[in-house]
């Protein structure tokens, strides 16, 4: 089963949760390559049109996935290669992005949808799924937090929250989290920005809790990443995240408000728990195993109903 992955390299490097589904997928058996987005905005996309199609020319794909909504709109000005589109939350939720990302779903063979809320959005119909992004439980896993700490050269003895983003991303509002940990006594609230993949596995097992205050999500994979590694989390309710923590003793949802975030987060950080946030992954089927073997149903489906379109 060859697929062609269709994804932005404009920001320098892939989003390592599309990187990480790709390699679940590749260890199951399917041949995958890359065709990269190397420009930004709209026409930036649809300027590489011609020579995506030398690509598919190329590999030959029996079946193009495209991640984000302008990639999904690239992805569908061919019409011989059957197109599943994976909306992952910023290409529905953005405003100026929208349009584009509707159409995209309209002309692929499938969507799917990280988010129900996002799903809904568009507008359910039979050639979608929502299917969020898995999590890679072998990378993001417990460990000792002391071990952690001194990998990273944190102190001992400090209680660190980690923040779910760049600071300077608006749409993160590090503003609201940097108001709630200023109302607590030693705390540090770190950015989570320019870490590796391995460093931010050390850094969600080496701080006593992570913050969330997004304006907007889909299904935010810093949540899953950090219940997989067993780490207590304060988050506003964006995207799924109340549904994720439902239910795990350490996780907290909280209004968009200062004080409130603050005293929840002091309920988290006296406790000094960690988690069972790792097992609700696996309960919920959130690995990076069960989902790109869901990934693969959807791809088999679609190549079987192609062949029997033709045929008829």
């Amino acid at each position: 089963m060859k697929i062609l992955i269709v994804c932005s390299l404009n920001s320098g490097s892939v989003a390592p949760f599309i990187l990480e589904q790709v390699e679940s997928l590749q260890s199951s058996g399917a041949e995958i390559d890359y065709f990269y987005i190397k420009h930004k905005g709209l026409f930036g996309y649809l300027g590489e049109r011609k020579s995506f199609l030398i690509r598919i020319k190329s590999f030959q794909p029996k079946l193009i996935h495209a991640h984000y909504g302008l990639s999904g709109l690239l992805a569908n000005l061919q019409f011989s290669i059957p197109v599943v589109t994976t909306f992952h939350g910023s290409d529905i939720n953005d405003p100026r992005i929208y349009p584009f990302s509707l159409l995209a779903s309209k002309l692929s063979f499938h969507s799917i949808f990280v988010s129900e809320r996002n799903r809904q959005k568009v507008g359910i119909s039979n050639k979608q799924s929502f299917l969020p992004c898995g999590v890679n439980t072998d990378l993001f896993q417990p460990i000792e937090k002391d071990f952690a700490r001194r990998e990273l050269g944190l102190e001992l003895s400090v209680k660190y929250v980690l923040f779910a983003g760049a600071f300077q991303n608006p749409v993160k509002n590090a503003k609201l989290a940097q108001a709630a940990v200023e109302l607590l006594p030693n705390v540090i609230l770190l950015e989570l920005k320019g870490y590796t993949r391995e460093q931010v596995v050390l850094l969600m097992n080496a701080v006593d809790a992570v913050l969330m205050t997004s304006l907007t999500e889909g299904s935010p994979q810093f949540i899953k990443e950090a219940m997989a590694c067993n780490c207590p989390i304060v988050s506003v309710p964006v995207g799924d995240v109340s549904e994720i923590v439902q239910g795990v003793l350490g996780c907290r949802i909280a209004t968009y408000d200062a004080f409130e975030l603050s005293n929840q987060l002091q309920i988290v950080l006296q406790a000094g728990k960690r988690t069972e946030g790792r097992l609700r992954i696996f309960q919920l089927g959130l690995d990076a195993t069960t989902i790109s073997g869901k990934v693969l149903a959807v791809y088999r489906t679609l190549i079987l109903n192609r062949m029997d379109t033709i045929i008829d």
